[in-house]
């Protein structure tokens, strides 16, 4: 089963949405993508629906990260959940700073507006008032664990990967250093000056990917190639989508409203993740929550060994196996 083959991108335009901070956005671009099968109540509204959210860099199609659960008879049951995936609210080809023409100007946003966007989204589209559970991996568990408070009769389960209940330590440092780097910058119109800074900023946040042993692993030749790579990767990166998702994450801290979470938790964090070392963010997190569940990948990749789901399918199956009736 190969996610990648089952979903293809569509678009969906909101009428308006309010921020938080009182803007109205008119005619809002959705991008998203669906596979899995859809199930249906009296009401005929689909009732078997998983929301995932992305992480930082991503969009609707990161959902590919969780490829190894997914299919008929694995984890994540094709037959028996219908998925949905959205690019978050700033990303390009959903509506953002870059893709709308309003750069600088669109409205600040916030992480209850990246999930409640998501919430109207899937209302007006499909009718759906209740989820059966919702997937966030790194910004995306932000996402997720904000749902799961803010709104937390909307799922009956919560799956946290790769993340965290707040943004601190050498987390927020390194969205400080991001921020000071885009605004270093002098004129985002100017090419030059723009790709410079954005090579810079990529260089910047490289180490955090893989673990430390990776990296010692290679050559210091092969890391500056691989680093050159990435920065290039980095360059069509739009500079306003950047900061104002760096000003959307940079405190968040949901430390004092976990106690509201109803949906059974399952929470997965990486040995030698940098972001977000399971000592400092998934253990605290198991021990705050007490409806959770803990799960330890062991990846040399760190970070990025969150699309390495396929050694726990058989204990995620069993979290989610009385949501598959």
């Amino acid at each position: 089963y190969n996610i990648e083959d089952e979903i293809k991108q569509e678009e969906y335009y909101l009428s308006e949405f309010k921020f938080e901070k009182g803007d109205v956005l008119r005619g809002v671009k959705i991008e998203y993508g669906t596979f899995g099968t859809p199930q249906y109540d009296e009401k005929k509204h689909i009732n078997n629906a998983i929301l995932y959210f992305h992480g930082s860099g991503g969009s609707y199609s990161s959902v590919k990260r969780i490829n190894e659960i997914c299919g008929p008879n694995l984890a994540i049951d094709t037959n028996k959940f219908f998925i949905i995936s959205l690019s978050a609210l700033g990303s390009p080809e959903t509506s953002s700073p870059s893709t709308t023409g309003l750069k600088k100007n669109f409205p600040q946003y916030t992480l209850k507006d990246m999930i409640n966007i998501q919430k109207q989204f899937l209302y007006e589209k499909y009718k759906i008032k209740h989820v059966k559970g919702i997937i966030g991996n790194s910004m995306g568990g932000f996402e997720a664990l904000t749902l799961a408070t803010e709104y937390p009769d909307y799922m009956d389960f919560t799956i946290a990967l790769a993340t965290s209940y707040k943004n601190a330590g050498h987390n927020y440092i390194l969205s400080k250093l991001e921020k000071d780097i885009l605004e270093s910058c002098e004129n985002f119109e100017e090419d030059k000056e723009r790709e410079k800074t954005l090579k810079i900023l990529a260089k910047a946040i490289y180490s955090y990917g893989q673990t430390k042993t990776y990296y010692r692993e290679l050559s210091n030749e092969e890391i500056k190639n691989e680093m050159e790579e990435f920065a290039e990767e980095c360059i069509n990166d739009d500079p306003y989508d950047l900061l104002h998702r760096n000003i959307a994450i940079t405190d968040y801290n949901i430390e004092k409203q976990l106690s509201q979470i109803k949906s059974k938790l399952l929470i997965i964090g990486i040995e030698g993740d940098e972001y977000f070392p399971p000592e400092l963010d998934a253990i605290p997190l198991n021990n705050i929550v007490e409806n959770s569940q803990l799960l330890i990948i062991n990846s040399i990749h760190g970070h990025l060994g969150s699309s390495e789901l396929k050694q726990f399918n058989t204990e995620i199956n069993e979290f989610l196996k009385e949501f598959k009736d």
